[in-house]
């Protein structure tokens, strides 16, 4: 098989392929095996029928044809990594000659990444906010460990914001009563907004014992139609929290004094902040990389991708839409691409323990057990999406590793030092 490579635009190419008939045999022979098990001919059994009765029955034209469909992907493939083509989108396949016993020719037109010239990452300098953990920083959490420890105590008061409450719920419309509509004994708590919407303005000035009405949109029914709510206050429960002091130090941590905890919650906190740090960086960089590279997009492929889009929406003919999402389409395609770049140029590569460190923290991350996550991940085919995903984050690290970062106060951040440690697979 002969190849060569044609440069139509940064992001398309034109492979011309020659193949020399001696190549494509085996593909032939392939077909009359194919159409013979179409056939029935009285005297032969199905998959054992002459070539020369297949060609008689279908014709000599028809068993190429079958030949070629089924050998242009394998000589596609081959004269793409021959000429180092990294093909994205559908390819366009044109025969230009086909002589029977002689030789085929062929061109695909296909979209490309196309090539990137990268910065001097050495050149780039990005400034990032600095590391500042306050008193209020340090209270908030401390407010949260008191939350956490407190205790819901009954009252005989009028419902206020921050309280507790236990409620029964009846939904109805136009005076009948919905299905599903009613719940007893709820817990929820007044002013968190999380059940149905106008129930805290409802709740707030009752008592226990007390009801009210009110009209709020329900699931299930069309925009703008609105059903009613009737609330039942049961009990008022007030949290009580326990004091700042080194008693409650001891209950909720390991230390003996309230300092020790804040200094470790301050400690904590500084570390969390210092890797907000790593993630500002690493967008920081992304951004400026794009804003600054000549990265070339493929309009068939942005394309593409947005009808896509829009049809699983059922939203095609909405202008304002697809100006968005084309937007946001091809943001994501340049980031890929300037990733790739980087990745192929510093001749990045993932090994299995590096995959498995990914995921496992991943798995972390949605609550589950790393085998469970894995076999999600791998049932789903998204094994080669996680590998590009492991393979730029390692690409982009290594180039992050040159770039001056400096805090607003001038000060050198050491990023290689908020690096994940490896991850253990729990069995």
């Amino acid at each position: 098989m002969k190849s060569a490579v044609e440069k139509l635009s940064p992001t398309r190419v034109k492979l011309s392929i020659e193949v020399a008939f001696d190549e494509l045999k085996p593909h032939i022979d392939g077909a009359y095996k194919t159409l013979s098990e179409k056939v029935n001919i009285p005297g032969f059994r199905k998959g054992k029928v002459p070539s020369a009765m297949i060609d008689q029955r279908f014709g000599r034209g028809a068993v190429l044809d079958e030949a070629i469909n089924a050998a242009l992907p394998t000589f596609y493939s081959q004269a793409a990594k021959e000429n180092d083509v990294l093909v994205i989108g559908r390819p366009n396949v044109d025969i230009t000659e086909l002589k029977d016993n002689e030789k085929f020719s062929f061109t695909v037109e296909v979209d490309v990444r196309p090539e990137i010239e990268l910065p001097n990452f050495s050149t780039i300098e990005i400034t990032v906010d600095d590391v500042a953990v306050s008193e209020s920083d340090i209270d908030e959490q401390v407010q949260s460990l008191r939350t956490r420890f407190g205790t819901l105590t009954t009252v005989e008061k009028v419902v206020a914001k921050g309280d507790f409450v236990t409620i029964d719920l009846v939904a109805t419309k136009d005076g009948k009563e919905l299905d599903g509509g009613t719940a007893n004994d709820l817990s929820y708590e007044v002013g968190s907004a999380s059940m149905v919407d106008g129930l805290d303005e409802a709740l707030i000035g009752l008592s226990a014992g007390g009801a009210k009405s009110f009209e709020t949109a329900l699931v299930g029914m069309a925009e703008g139609e609105k059903g009613s709510v009737k609330v039942l206050v049961k009990t008022v429960k007030e949290r009580e929290l326990p004091a700042i002091d080194d008693e409650f130090a001891k209950l909720a941590s390991e230390f003996e004094t309230i300092a020790q905890l804040k200094d470790d919650l301050k400690t904590r906190l500084t570390r969390v902040k210092e890797l907000e740090q790593g993630g500002q960086a690493r967008d920081l960089f992304i951004e400026k990389l794009i804003q600054t590279v000549d990265v070339p997009l493929p309009a068939d492929v942005i394309e593409a991708e947005v009808n896509d889009h829009l049809e699983k929406e059922g939203r095609l003919d909405d202008a304002k839409h697809r100006d968005e999402v084309t937007k946001e389409v091809s943001q994501t395609i340049t980031r890929e691409f300037l990733l790739d770049s980087i990745v192929k140029a510093e001749a990045i590569s993932v090994n299995e323990t590096e995959l498995t460190e990914y995921l496992v923290r991943a798995a972390a991350r949605y609550g589950m057990s790393p085998d469970q996550f894995i076999k999600e991940v791998s049932d789903a085919g998204q094994i080669s999406t996680m590998v590009a995903e492991v393979t730029r984050a390692k690409a982009l690290a290594s180039v992050l590793g040159r770039v001056k970062v400096i805090d607003k106060s001038g000060k050198k951040i050491d990023l290689e030092a908020l690096a994940p440690k490896p991850a253990v697979a729990e069995k």
